[in-house]
């Protein structure tokens, strides 16, 4: 009973962040909102609300759905193995990918979806374990890069209209992180 309520626990947070996902989607699509209009537009005041809005606007259904499904499993991950850094390090990937974009990706571009976060997310958890050289962590590690290695190619631009920025510095995010929290993680984690 107990593991079962930690599994339920640890999938709050990341189920929560894709209902506002979608809920940002409907709101966009099927209202006219336009909120897509409000993502990173690098080194502009207006761009400025994009740090904060941006991961939640996507482009279409495919885009959505894209970044659902790693954005349930690597949050889960994250949650229910790390709880006592999950908080941070979600915080770190969404808020300084976005700042990163802002200042450093191209401008001109409307810079949108929670790719960066994922990437920030899942280099956290490949490099996590490096960083702390336990079985446990290592194994995740391995797991995590074996589901999703295709994310080294995602690093540069191959796609024209893909934020290969986003995920960069996701990625930079997720590997500073993980060398940063494995230096202070407690040794019995769970």
């Amino acid at each position: 009973m107990g593991a079962s309520k930690s599994l339920f626990s640890s999938a709050v947070v990341p189920f929560r962040f894709v209902f506002l996902m979608w809920v940002a989607f409907c709101m966009d699509f099927l209202l006219g909102f336009h909120l897509s209009n409000l993502g990173i537009t690098p080194r502009t005041t207006y761009g400025l609300i994009g740090i904060a809005t941006a991961p939640l606007l996507h482009a279409n259904i495919p885009h959505l759905v894209s970044n659902t499904i790693p954005m349930i499993f690597l949050g889960g991950v994250l949650f229910y193995f790390y709880p006592k850094v999950a908080n941070k390090v979600f915080i770190s990937c969404y808020f300084f990918t976005n700042v990163m974009v802002w200042v450093f990706a191209r401008g001109g571009f409307n810079h949108i979806g929670a790719s960066g976060l994922i990437y920030g997310l899942a280099f956290f958890l490949m490099f996590f374990g490096v960083f702390r050289k336990d079985m446990k962590s290592i194994f995740i590690s391995l797991v995590v890069i074996l589901l999703y290695s295709g994310l080294f190619f995602g690093l540069f631009p191959t796609i024209p209209g893909i934020s290969w920025e986003s995920h960069l510095f996701g990625g930079v995010v997720g590997v500073i992180a993980a060398y940063y929290f494995s230096k202070s993680y407690p040794t019995s984690s769970k």
